[in-house]
């Protein structure tokens, strides 16, 4: 059975290791605090009990996908002969570096490193191992267990094998891929975004109530979930450091934060998360 590591046991990182355990693979679920561990594994017990319950997975794809997943606080031992390292830590240049650099010097030479980062530099944070040619993005969708999509992202160095190792990954994972060069935001965020950030933008103005603005969007234009709605599930706060980072990069008022972002952030007011953004939850 083929070993796989993810980073962070968050948002998405969870998500990541229940379609990766899912999918046959023993995985190590790391983060710094076994609390954290155990909030992203409790996630996905819910998730699983939610699939079970609406006949999407059967008790017996649930116990196997439960028994595939290792909690670890220790991330040598969590890369011990990993075939896939995928980071799915805050959006943070810094923090990225600093587990790269780890990754680089715990897993085998062969294994791809990845990082589920959807804005942020990949050749940069590549930058931190001798092995920049092994590093590649893979952004998925939240929620990963439901979302389709894997955006996968070439670095100024990424080889062709490990760009071809990621989709096969992504075809295991059930996920439909699409291959897009490092460039601030990539084809996804740089896009979903800018739609957020006007969603914002036109609730700030009065345009109509956060709820017309999203039913605009799902019936009239097909998107599953409204552009607030999304935020909220996102986090206010990495929708601000995402649109923070591509306004400074991309230097286009499109991107440049709303008020009411930066004021509902400092209020603490970050989404579902806090209970409280856009709307109640």
């Amino acid at each position: 059975m083929s070993k796989i590591t993810v980073i962070g046991a968050g948002t998405m990182g969870h998500g990541i290791a229940q379609v990766a355990a899912q999918a046959g693979f023993d995985v190590a679920l790391f983060d710094i605090k076994d609390e954290f561990v155990q909030k992203g594994l409790s996630k996905v017990n819910e998730n699983l009990a939610k699939g079970v319950e609406k006949g999407k997975v059967t008790p017996a794809d649930r116990d196997a996908a439960l028994a595939r997943l290792h909690p670890s606080t220790d991330l040598k031992s969590a890369c011990d002969g990993i075939v896939l390292a995928v980071e799915a830590a805050p959006e943070k240049i810094r923090i990225k570096h600093d587990i790269f650099e780890q990754l680089d010097r715990f897993s085998p030479a062969e294994a791809i490193l990845a990082t589920n980062t959807s804005s942020l530099s990949v050749t940069e944070i590549a930058r931190a191992t001798k092995r920049p040619s092994h590093v590649c993005g893979m952004h998925f969708f939240n929620p990963p267990h439901i979302m389709k999509l894997l955006e996968i992202v070439r670095a100024a160095d990424t080889s062709d094998a490990t760009v071809a190792k990621a989709r096969e990954f992504g075809a295991k994972f059930g996920k439909d891929s699409i291959l897009v060069k490092d460039a601030p935001g990539f084809a996804s965020s740089r896009l979903g975004v800018c739609v957020g950030l006007e969603a914002m933008r036109m609730l700030e103005q009065g345009v109509a109530s956060a709820e017309d603005i999203d039913k605009a969007m799902k019936l009239g234009y097909g998107f599953p979930m409204g552009p607030l709605e999304l935020t909220d599930l996102v986090g206010l706060d990495v929708r601000l450091d995402i649109a923070t980072y591509l306004h400074a990069e991309l230097k286009s008022e499109v991107f440049r934060p709303p008020e009411i972002l930066k004021r509902l952030v400092s209020e603490g007011k970050l989404g579902k998360k806090s209970k409280q953004g856009f709307y109640k939850h």
